[in-house]
């Protein structure tokens, strides 16, 4: 039944016509976004739900989340893909070989043609790889390699080859030029001939009932039926000739594909009736394609020229896409009389039988609404509201902007519309429309709903509700009430609908309803509960079955009646093509609904919307301070390490979709709920700065609309830093101890040191006390010293001033004999005698030798007194010296006048010319300054 259901789709919703520009769902990958080279030449999914591309640059490896980009030793291009198990197979330019997960997780290259260097031809490239049996197959264009798992044999056929296929128990491989062989142990065996078939490029031979479906690249299919070969009748070989056929894949249901070179892909029935033409005109992003694959779960993956591709064939959703551009964005959908029109932004669109694209002439503009009343078509339109007739386009109301109309409750043939400049009055009488405006209020209402057959509510963008009263026929509004203030929560943004005659309203703080009883708008806990605060309805209100959007990019689709399951439209490439605020869907007929896009739109069959399925991820890698770890870790009781470092994981899980993956993190054991989770970006997720302890990180899929898959969970131990640990233990009881030890020690010899500084400070106050006593004594010695010197000094100052008085008294009486004899020289007989005796006093009177001795003496005395008074006055005479000598023996003038055997009035004036030449000042007195001269 569930083969027969992409066929019933059309059937019952197109008139068993085939529309060629609706497709299955399309998910393209960019080179930005795989970030790798344009041309992708062969693309195979493993059982483990990652997608292997053989690319221009390399190996890509995509887990649905994540592209992987790994390169071949000699960086060389891939031509082709097999991925089988855990293993993945790849064939290049002169080499083939396998890729393989280490045990650190790591995926790596093993090359096979190095196991037979010298049969490898030059500039040889793998094109094909198959698993026949226990073997695996590498296919070029001059050989065929085996490779048993030990071993690699090459077989080469005389002509080039050009496909190898595995029908149930057999290998064919098929040649330019010799026609088809069946490989029988490690030798080809001739199997099929035709002169028809030289030259011919078998793309694959499969089973087709009881037959063989020969497809060629040029010459369409054949059929090979005991010996014979046949030309079918399918449809598709005229496209399929014209186009260049590169790829043949058959479904589990006898579908079929066929992808080709210049036109995309065709998919058809078991008959080749196409039901899908996929190209560039319907999304796919080149009509070249290189390499395709059906994987486990019948998804079509194509390798393009530029691209790569992923078909939901399973999927009952259809697009309608228009990459032109003519159709812009939609924003309504119905079928009327066997068409489909499209309402958009640019005009009215109908979809005829003959699957064309028509734009109804004279509907220019923004088209809002398509209602069907009273066995018309109605088009709410920017310029007034208009009836749609195939192509005729009427206009009925120069209203701008029919947004929405409304049947009046309990009334015929009546219909209220809101538009720009308020509500309108639709009328049928007669079989004719009659339209009046209704006055009182010009608010944009682009939501209207009825309460009751005489009370409608409508909202304003920015300004809230308002609740209007309609008189008895329906002529005029009687009254506009402004809800303004009265309860609702938010005036922007606010939509309003119908459920369940309870009149809702939704605003961006949540759901809302009005309370008659309080004549007030009140919170709906009902609806916040069921539908969620941030979801709005985007299809009719009076349905049991409603669309809901939600913030997060996804459709629920969601029933008050709990037999009913909810079911989600959580497409993550159509994200970027709603019309955000504007989403609308359709109900076409019975479970079919359409959802309008940009450039397009889908359709939906409620009966046949898949489940959601989100896998338990798996950890891919591990590494600890960018250390790889052992992927056989993550399965012991807990991983350890140490408390600075820092561990990343890496996640994948490659049969869920359109998903992120979570993680919480808990101190304790693996069975502890987990409460918080944290969106991981990407496919990595790195724990660092641990406190140390026991964790447990639990990793899950989720997607958008609240989905979540089984928990992986994974214990973690941060071991304690080493200063919390044993040893960290040991060393404080170490320390501890050695601090003890060292305070005793040092306290011992602190106290020791103390008793010596005390010894010896006691020894030098003693030896203190006796150095003050000692110089005491040396002071009291030398004061005694100066005592007896001064004595000494006063007693020669009496001796030279004895002497020099003596010396006074010697030369006075000397004088006094000189007198005497020079008054009685007459009394000399000879004159000379007299001479002689008066000479020898003279000589007596002033003896140079006894001025010597007494200046000797003096300086003896006055400690040197002639050498300071001469340094500081260097201008005195020896004269002057002698008389300074003698005022400092403090002799007066009378006494110094002998002395100097001059007249006192001769010392006087040497005195007054000394006081000169000692500078003194007049108030200075001579005797007192030599007195006091200091030496």
């Amino acid at each position: 039944m569930k083969k027969l259901l992409p066929i019933l789709f059309f059937f019952f919703v197109f008139s068993s016509e085939c529309y060629s520009q609706f497709s299955p769902n399309i998910h393209n990958y960019t080179l930005a976004e795989y970030k790798a080279g344009n041309q992708n030449w062969d693309i195979s999914r493993a059982d483990n739900g990652k997608v292997y591309v053989a690319n221009n640059s390399g190996l890509l490896e995509y887990d649905a989340l994540v592209w992987e980009f790994y390169q071949l030793p000699n960086e060389t291009i891939v031509r082709s893909v097999l991925a089988v198990d855990d293993v993945v197979y790849t064939g290049s330019y002169e080499e083939f070989g396998f890729w393989k997960r280490d045990e650190f997780g790591t995926l790596g290259y093993h090359s096979l043609s190095d196991m037979i260097p010298d049969l490898i031809s030059p500039n040889e490239e793998i094109w094909e790889i198959v698993s026949f049996k226990d073997k695996i197959i590498f296919r070029s264009f001059l050989n065929i390699y085996i490779y048993d798992f030990e071993n690699v044999v090459q077989l080469r056929p005389g002509s080039a080859i050009i496909s190898c296929s595995v029908v149930e128990d057999d290998l064919y491989v098929s040649t330019l030029n010799e026609g088809v062989f069946l490989l029988k142990g490690e030798r080809l065996e001739s199997f099929y001939y035709n002169d028809l078939l030289i030259d011919t490029k078998i793309i694959s031979v499969n089973k087709f009932n009881d037959k063989l479906l020969l497809m060629t690249s040029l010459k369409g299919s054949f059929f090979l039926d005991k010996g014979t070969l046949i030309e079918t009748d399918f449809n598709i070989n005229e496209q399929i000739r014209l186009q260049q056929l590169n790829a043949f894949s058959m479904l589990d249901s006898g579908d079929m594909v066929f992808g080709t070179i210049k036109d995309g892909v065709y998919i058809t029935d078991s008959l080749g009736v196409s039901k899908f033409h996929i190209s560039k005109e319907n999304g796919l992003l080149n009509n070249t394609v290189l390499g395709q694959s059906i994987d486990i779960t019948g998804n079509l993956w194509l390798g393009l020229d530029n691209g790569i591709a992923s078909i939901d064939l399973n999927s009952s959703n259809y697009l309608f896409n228009d990459v032109s551009g003519k159709l812009g964005a939609v924003y309504d959908v119905v079928e009327y009389k066997d068409n489909i029109y499209i309402g958009t932004n640019t005009g009215l669109f109908r979809l005829d039988k003959d699957e064309k694209l028509k734009f109804i002439e004279g509907s220019q503009g923004q088209v809002w609404d398509l209602d069907i009343i009273e066995g018309q078509l109605f088009c709410g339109h920017n310029e007034g509201t208009f009836i749609v007739d195939k192509d005729e386009f009427t206009s009925i109301s120069t209203h701008n902007g029919g947004w929405t109309i409304k049947k009046v409750p309990e009334q015929n043939h009546t219909y209220i519309q809101g538009t720009y400049s308020g509500l309108v009055k639709f009328e049928k009488i007669s079989g004719d429309w009659h339209v009046k405006h209704l006055g009182k209020t010009t608010v944009p209402s682009r939501f209207l709903v009825f309460e009751d057959p005489h009370t409608a509510w409508v909202a304003h963008a920015t300004k809230g509700v308002y609740r209007v009263h309609f008189n008895e026929n329906y002529e005029a509004i009687t009254e506009v009430e402004s809800y303004l203030d009265k309860g609702i929560s938010s005036n922007y943004n606010v939509r309003i609908y119908n459920i369940r005659n309870n009149i809702s309203f939704k605003s961006n703080d949540g759901w809302q309803k009005y309370e008659p009883i309080l004549d007030s708008i009140v919170p709906y806990d009902l609806l916040n509960e069921l539908l969620g605060k941030d979801s709005y309805i985007i299809s009719e209100d009076n349905t049991d079955l409603f669309a809901l959007k939600y913030k997060n990019s996804f459709i629920k689709f969601k029933s008050f009646d709990d037999t009913q399951e909810a079911f989600f439209l959580n497409d993550l490439f159509l994200k970027n093509r709603y019309i955000v605020g504007y989403e609308n869907v359709s109900k076409i007929k019975d479970s079919i609904y359409a959802l309008n896009l940009d450039n397009g739109f889908m359709m939906l069959n409620y009966t046949s919307i898949p489940g959601v399925s989100l896998q338990k991820p798996k950890i891919e890698t591990m590494s600890i301070n960018d250390i790889p770890m052992r992927i056989s870790a993550i399965d012991d009781e807990s991983l350890g390490f140490k408390f600075n470092e820092s561990i990343a994981l890496e996640l994948s899980s490659p049969k869920s979709l359109n998903h992120f993956f979570e993680y919480s993190i808990s101190e304790g054991e693996a069975d502890k709920a987990h409460d918080t989770w944290y969106k991981v970006e990407g496919n990595k997720v790195e724990f660092s700065n641990l406190i140390y302890g026991d964790y447990t990180v639990a990793f899950r899929s989720s997607d958008n609309a609240g989905n979540v898959s089984p928990v992986q969970s994974l214990s973690l131990n941060v071991y304690p830093p080493w200063y919390k640990d044993t040893f960290g233990y040991i060393l404080y009881l170490f320390l501890a101890v050695l601090t003890t030890v060292l305070f005793y020690t040092l306290h011992n010899r602190k106290i020791a040191k103390e008793q010596r500084i005390i010894k010896v400070k006691y020894q030098k106050e003693q030896q203190k006390l006796l150095r003050e006593k000692t110089l005491e004594n040396e002071k009291r010695i030398v004061q005694l010293k100066n005592e007896s010197l001064q004595n000494e000094i006063k007693l020669k100052s009496k001796q030279l001033a004895n002497n020099a008085m003596a010396l006074v008294k010697k030369n006075e009486t000397l004088q006094d004999i000189k007198k005497d004899l020079m008054i009685n020289k007459d009394g000399f007989s000879n004159y000379y005698t007299y001479k002689k005796i008066v000479k020898k006093l003279d000589n007596s009177i002033v003896l140079k030798d006894e001025w010597e001795v007494f200046e000797n003496n003096f300086s003896q005395v006055h400690e040197e007194f002639f050498e300071a008074l001469k340094l500081k006055h260097s201008k005195l005479t020896p004269k002057d010296l002698k008389i300074c000598a003698y005022i400092k023996m403090n002799l007066s003038s009378k006494e110094i006048a002998p002395l100097m055997n001059i007249s006192v009035r001769g010392v006087e004036t040497h005195r007054y010319r000394l006081k000169k030449k000692l500078n003194l000042e007049n108030d200075i007195s001579l005797v007192d300054y030599l007195l006091n001269f200091k030496n």
